[in-house]
């Protein structure tokens, strides 16, 4: 990589400024949601990295750390969830239920149903299944729908991931800048001082004013501050790379990276690439399109749903149901009988036709001796079996218009799905526009600040040559050395600049995050 002089102060919050343009291109970090390839959300994350870091590496560990990135497949497990409650909606319900109760003074026995003034222990079993035959496809259509749902929320993840690594990247290459700027201001700080002890010298011999003396320290102090905010701003973009990798203070406070050699954009071919291109390209690979269209799609069967409220609603259900009572009592034989006893027979008189009781007597058989138990619980468990089957039809008529607003409002959501699709496109177009306009009119400035810097460089040159000689004072060379200063600072953020604003591109159709 080259090496260039440091920037002045102004140059380098500029180079702050385009940082906080590169990340505003359209992928906040607050935006960030992973891919179903991830592990679960809640998963261990990977060891903390050791040694400097490529971007690659950069981004694999972010994608597998970082909490919004997490949160978002979280939300896709949520929308999974309910995609099974819908599909789990068509198969029949089944319940069973058992209670054991005790009553006390007068009460009915639930089983014969009279009042009774006894101290009982009842117990009931029940279970009952049902399933819905026809409910105007309404759980159908709640199937398709949920399932566009869970499908726009894979999309989701990836956007995320997308939105992640697009982040990463830039404050990886801002992270990279600071550090050339870091450098850069360290060689002019030294070149500085150097000047500074030769014009001690001059002075001391009588050569140069004592104003080119205090001129040039005077810059020596404004390249020392240069320094300290070039070092500001490498800590600075190496704590936001720290944070979307979410490391901890002692990673932070270790994290280094691999500084890639990186070709200048004048050593690349002419930027001339066709954004209407690109732009067909990524609407066929970039998630958040297919997720919008996945949510029209989806407001759509929400309108079905909503009209399956005008159709009947048919169900059927079955149930079975037992029980058992203290207080049923049952007659029940004790083995003892009673004697038989003797019956007078009578006989008809033919002659008058009455009846008179005769010498004679017949004995009945023994009669077997009950009391009065409790019945036993099988047995009662048994002769108490009820069984039941039960069609239910439900014809809406008139609910206060309740399914005519919900269908209102759902083609409204659709049109409101539609819109945001719409302005999906628009975003990913405008995007698309400003990273060209950017990566070219970056490419141009880098190519006229490099002709600048070395108009000025040979200026700054010979001002130094002069100044040395004591034939041109400090006020001068200081203008001559800032206005290079300026030029170099101009070509480093427009090379990067174009580096960003190329591989934004680049990934817009699909290529790899690589340096």
């Amino acid at each position: 990589m080259k090496t260039m002089p440091t920037p002045l102060r102004n140059k380098i919050a500029a180079a702050s400024a385009s940082a906080l343009l590169l990340l505003g291109l359209g992928f906040p970090a607050a935006a960030q949601t992973t891919s179903p390839a991830q592990p679960p959300a809640g998963s261990v994350p990977i060891a903390t990295p050791t040694g400097p870091l490529s971007l690659q590496q950069a981004v694999d560990y972010a994608l597998q750390n970082n909490l919004n990135v997490r949160q978002s497949q979280l939300s896709a497990e949520l929308t999974d969830a309910t995609l099974r409650l819908s599909r789990g909606a068509l198969l029949p319900t089944a319940n069973a239920n058992a209670s054991q109760s005790w009553n006390y003074g007068t009460s009915i026995n639930p089983l014969t149903n009279v009042f009774q003034n006894l101290t009982t222990r009842s117990n009931n079993f029940s279970a009952s299944t049902q399933v819905t035959l026809f409910s105007g496809f309404q759980l159908r259509n709640a199937i398709k729908r949920n399932t566009l749902d869970y499908q726009a929320s894979l999309g989701d993840i990836e956007e995320a991931r997308n939105n992640l690594s697009l982040n990463v990247a830039s404050v990886f290459l801002q992270y990279v800048l600071a550090q050339e700027l870091t450098r850069t201001n360290e060689i002019r700080l030294n070149s500085t001082r150097q000047q500074v002890e030769r014009t001690e010298k001059l002075l001391k011999a009588g050569s140069v004013a004592e104003s080119n003396l205090l001129d040039i320290q005077a810059q020596q102090a404004t390249d020392e501050l240069n320094l300290i905010t070039s070092q500001n701003q490498r800590d600075l973009y190496r704590l936001q790379l720290a944070q979307l990798m979410n490391l901890d203070a002692a990673a932070t406070n270790a994290l280094t990276i691999v500084t890639p050699d990186l070709p200048d954009p004048d050593e690349q071919t002419v930027f001339n690439e066709d954004p209407n291109a690109t732009f067909q390209t990524a609407l066929g690979l970039q998630p958040q399109v297919r997720a919008a269209d996945l949510r029209v799609q989806s407001s759509s069967r929400n309108v079905e749903v909503a009209r399956g409220a005008y159709y009947p609603r048919l169900t059927f259900g079955a149930g079975i149901f037992t029980g058992y009572s203290s207080a049923r009592i049952t007659p029940i034989a004790t083995g003892d009988s009673i004697s038989g006893q003797p019956v007078p027979v009578f006989q008809r008189d033919p002659i008058t036709g009455a009846y008179g009781r005769t010498n004679y007597a017949v004995l009945t058989p023994k009669q077997a001796v009950y009391e009065q138990l409790p019945s036993a619980f099988r047995n009662q468990i048994k002769d108490n079996l009820g069984k039941q089957l039960q069609f239910n039809l439900s014809i809406p008529i008139l609910n206060g218009f309740q399914a005519r607003t919900n269908v209102q409002r759902a083609q409204i959501g659709v049109k409101q799905a539609e819109l945001r699709a719409e302005q999906t496109r628009l975003t990913l177009r405008q995007n698309i526009q400003q990273a060209y306009a950017d990566a070219l009119a970056a490419q141009r400035k880098y190519a006229a600040s490099k002709r600048q810097a070395e108009s000025l460089g040979a200026a700054y040159r010979n001002a130094e040559i002069r100044f040395n000689n004591g034939l041109l004072n400090g006020t001068e060379f200081n203008i001559a050395k800032n206005n290079l200063t300026a030029a170099e600072s101009s070509m480093i953020q427009a090379k990067y600049e174009f580096i960003f604003r190329r591989k934004v591109l680049d990934f817009y159709q699909g290529k790899p995050l690589a340096l």
